[in-house]
């Protein structure tokens, strides 16, 4: 073979083996941001680094404060007052959501619950309830998807989805947090939802309380929470916990006794915070 044809031969394969270096999927770093050609994070796993006796917790090390930042997400409130902001996901109804409003009731809690559309069919009733009782409706999606997949159009699609469903439902005026399913986000979803006048909402203690198969009982909930409490802290609890609602008057009665007052997200959103809205410490 000439000296010619064996340098073209060469060139073609070292061009073919970058394509499929170039084409490789996309890989997981350990954080749980998906990372792109060039190291540039596509998406993001939200996640923080828990409180501990105390200590406020941080997600400087998880990359995406920024971005957080920028489109005025929450994941804390003010911080240096013992306020906190209790949260939960509605993902399906598992008949534990009527006690849990029944407990709220009675301690005078306001809460916010980040229902999907499939919890919109199926539960009207709690919803009016929640409502008619003081509390947010949030949009957690409609079909519960990887938002980062989807493109602005498709984002719109899913959250007013929702959002005419339960303000058809329940009189609700227009819909202003979201909680990115999973917790699963970049930065199209965050800016293409605030210029739909939404607030991303995302939390600083949660504990693994969605598996109905491996409930531990009340006393762990009540501990996973408190261990974790702060000032300032959104809490994410999912409604389908039995450990939750079976824990959910202590949890409340023994941060009172430790001086916290329990607010509403509106509250917090009217608040004008150090630094302003959505500046993490």
């Amino acid at each position: 073979m000439k000296s010619g044809a064996i340098a073209v031969l060469l060139t073609a394969v070292l061009f073919t083996a970058a394509g499929l270096i170039h084409a490789l999927p996309e890989a997981i770093t350990a954080k749980g941001a998906t990372v792109q050609s060039g190291n540039q994070p596509s998406a993001f796993h939200f996640g923080f680094k828990k409180s501990v006796n105390g200590k406020l917790p941080s997600i400087d090390e998880e990359g995406f404060k920024e971005i957080l930042n920028k489109h005025d997400s929450l994941f804390l409130g003010n911080t240096e007052r013992k306020d906190l902001y209790l949260t939960f996901d509605n993902g399906y109804e598992n008949g534990l959501t009527a006690a849990i409003l029944d407990v709220l009731k009675a301690k005078q809690v306001p809460a916010a619950f980040f229902v999907t559309g499939h919890y919109v069919k199926e539960e009207p009733q709690l919803l009016k309830r929640m409502v008619d009782e003081g509390h947010i409706v949030g949009n957690h999606s409609w079909s519960h998807p990887d938002m980062s997949q989807l493109n602005e159009t498709q984002i719109a699609s899913e959250l007013d989805r929702v959002d005419e469903q339960v303000q058809r439902i329940t009189g609700q005026k227009k819909m202003q947090y979201l909680r990115p399913p999973r917790g699963i986000f970049n930065e199209r979803v965050l800016a293409a939802s605030r210029k739909l006048g939404y607030r991303s909402v995302f939390w600083s203690i949660a504990y693994k309380d969605w598996d109905v198969n491996a409930q531990r009982g009340a006393g762990y909930a009540f501990e996973q929470v408190m261990k974790q409490l702060h000032p300032g802290a959104i809490l994410l609890l999912h409604s389908v916990s039995r450990d939750n609602a079976q824990a959910l008057g202590s949890i409340i009665d023994k941060a009172r006794e430790q001086g916290y007052t329990f607010r509403s997200l509106d509250e917090l959103v009217a608040e004008e915070l150090p630094g302003g809205m959505g500046i993490f410490p």
